[in-house]
């Protein structure tokens, strides 16, 4: 698993690199591995402005502007919470692409959601997209999915992306 999002990783830097755009995260469930893994990919620095961890409820108010109504009525693992996520990040760290991810590592279900329940969320020039999964696993195995999920739902958005404003698939 580490391996294929280690790829994924570098073949979305290296087409970002190749657009002129630049990417960020905020996670809550990953904790920082989405952005380490971003990290990993030699030349990161080109493309990657940084990450946001925001593990608390309150962090995700606070930091990133996701709306204390929508958290208090849908929890933190949320599709809406997701993209909210995406436009902190976008903001706080001036990027083109922001990836997010909130979810439920385990060993407890949390807001009604059972464990391996993930959210992984995109926001591109123009756009954004959030993808629901849940993943098997213990909670190592949960969060390295989430990294996965992720970096394929980015690679997805980037290459409609490409389709629709640049003509091609980069």
């Amino acid at each position: 698993m580490a391996e294929d999002a280690l790829a994924r990783a570098s073949t979305l830097l290296a087409r970002l690199a190749a657009l002129g755009h630049t990417l960020g995260t905020a996670e809550s469930l990953t904790g920082g591995l989405l952005c380490a893994r971003l990290i990993d990919v030699p030349g990161a620095s080109t493309v990657v402005r940084g990450g946001l961890v925001s593990y608390a409820t309150e962090v995700k108010a606070d930091l990133l502007g996701v709306p204390s109504d929508l958290l208090a009525s849908r929890g933190a693992v949320d599709p809406q919470v997701a993209l909210a996520m995406t436009q902190g990040a976008a903001r706080i760290l001036r990027c083109d692409w922001a990836l997010a991810t909130t979810g439920v590592a385990g060993p407890d279900p949390v807001d009604s959601a059972p464990v391996g329940t993930v959210y992984v969320a995109v926001r591109w020039p123009g756009g954004q997209r959030v993808r629901h999964t849940v993943l098997p696993g213990d909670r190592a195995a949960v969060r390295a999915g989430a990294v996965s999920e992720a970096l394929a739902l980015a690679l997805e958005c980037l290459d409609d992306y490409c389709e629709r404003r640049v003509g091609s698939a980069l």
